[in-house]
């Protein structure tokens, strides 16, 4: 992992945006996806809002999908092995950089065929605890013309990310305003935030 690692860290240094390929392997993929189906299915994902806990908002004009949030209480093999991933980068992350990141939050997030998530930042206007952004995507066989695109933008330039199985991307929380272009095809990922 530690050659994936370092992809995704020196992509970021590079060009503000770090991405790798395969940092969820093949298998851990998959069946992080069937879980997220499986909730789906049994009514358990809910619709996301913006702003914090305690003054969240909803507008499906401008944020339309749905997520469920993951927890090791959940006692799920799948969600700790990837929480078990997450720990070996957090710790890589801040003995490379000294990030001094403590903490993390992560959702499985669907986006419906039509739906979309208008351009954003990532971290609240009276709490900066969110550092960094990280998607991992679980769509296999996505196509360009199945839309959702990750679109970020920075200093007048667009860069599109297609959401690719396994694929992971890496930001700064405060830094770039992104926005989930509409997708054609239903759209998952795990979707979260390292944490000071």
């Amino acid at each position: 992992m530690q050659t994936i690692f370092d992809t995704l860290i020196s992509s970021f240094i590079e060009n503000k945006v770090g991405i790798a390929n395969q940092f969820l392997s093949e298998s851990l993929a998959l069946h992080l996806k069937e879980n997220l189906i499986r909730l789906h299915q049994e009514k358990q994902l809910l619709a996301a809002g913006t702003g914090t806990t305690a003054h969240i908002e909803q507008d499906n004009l401008y944020r339309s999908d749905i997520i469920y949030w993951l927890d090791r209480k959940h006692n799920d093999v799948y969600e700790n092995s990837f929480f078990d991933l997450m720990d070996q980068f957090v710790a890589y992350l801040n003995a490379q950089c000294y990030t001094g990141i403590s903490s993390y939050e992560f959702h499985y997030t669907l986006y419906q065929k039509g739906t979309y998530y208008k351009k954003h930042l990532d971290q609240f206007r009276n709490n900066d605890s969110r550092k960094y952004s990280m998607i991992m995507y679980l769509n296999a066989d996505w196509k360009l013309a199945d839309g959702g695109e990750l679109c970020i933008h920075d200093e007048g330039k667009e860069q599109h990310i297609s959401p690719l199985n396994g694929k992971s991307v890496f930001f700064k929380s405060n830094e770039l305003e992104h926005e989930v272009l509409m997708t054609h095809q239903p759209r998952m990922s795990i979707t979260g935030w390292l944490k000071c």
